[in-house]
């Protein structure tokens, strides 16, 4: 599996790929990825197990999305939405499974860390927020190396049919080579995702207070009904990118 070494301007070419892709059919687009999140809320939901599934399903529907957006490129949609999106999903089931129990590993073992590095567990409801930011960011800095070895994961486990490990492999050392375009892409999602909103709601709270709470919640509306469809289609242009080269 050949993963090509791309420029770091690719890094914001994929977020605005994806962002064409979006506008190319939003209903769609948004209905997959408000799917996704929905089914990651209520996994999470479920006492005890939930956590633990979690891990397990999301190889499947990060393909599944992925199908979709795949499908989206290739022109206007001509039938029904469920092949398109199942699409090698039954075959490749199995190894949908072991990728899952990869990351479910991974991800207990993100954890561990964190609670070793932190000297145990911390108490949410007493800590103060310079505790809770430390907690995120040493989170973040774990899961970084999980990020990127699961990100063209499941598009390799199904679409070029290669095996849960060697694909976490494959995923890992092609997102390492091309990680001027990550961290571009980084970069641009939190100045989109994070940087102007807050700019634009405080400038704006600034200069008509009354309207600060309305522009807030269109902001965020607009997020995740935008900037969300966005970056699930940015995974499959990223993946179209590094491993096929169109």
């Amino acid at each position: 599996m050949q993963a090509r070494r791309l420029p770091a301007r690719e890094g914001l070419a994929w977020l605005k790929s994806g962002f064409r892709l979006y506008c190319a059919n939003p209903p769609l687009l948004s209905f997959l990825t408000l799917s996704y999140l929905m089914a990651v809320l209520l996994a999470n939901l479920i006492p005890v197990i939930g956590p633990f599934l979690l891990p397990l399903l999301l190889p499947t529907l990060t393909i599944m999305v992925a199908n979709g957006c795949r499908a989206i490129d290739a022109g206007p949609l001509k039938g029904s939405l469920w092949p398109p999106l199942l699409d090698g999903v039954k075959d490749r089931r199995i190894a949908l499974l072991h990728l899952g129990g990869l990351n479910l590993c991974a991800s207990l073992v993100v954890l561990l860390l964190s609670y070793l590095i932190g000297d145990g567990a911390m108490d949410l409801s007493s800590a103060d927020e310079s505790e809770i930011a430390w907690m995120l960011l040493r989170l973040m800095a774990l899961a970084s190396p999980l990020l990127l070895a699961f990100w063209f994961a499941p598009l390799l486990v199904v679409w070029a049919r290669v095996p849960a490990l060697k694909a976490v492999f494959f995923s890992f050392f092609a997102s390492l080579q091309n990680w001027r375009a990550f961290l571009v892409y980084g970069a641009a999602v939190l100045a989109f995702g994070v940087l102007v909103p807050g700019l634009v709601i405080v400038v704006a709270g600034m200069i008509l207070p009354a309207f600060g709470s309305a522009l807030a919640f269109l902001l965020r509306m607009a997020l995740l009904l935008v900037l969300a469809p966005t970056l699930m289609a940015s995974v499959y242009l990223s993946y179209r990118d590094v491993f096929v080269g169109e």
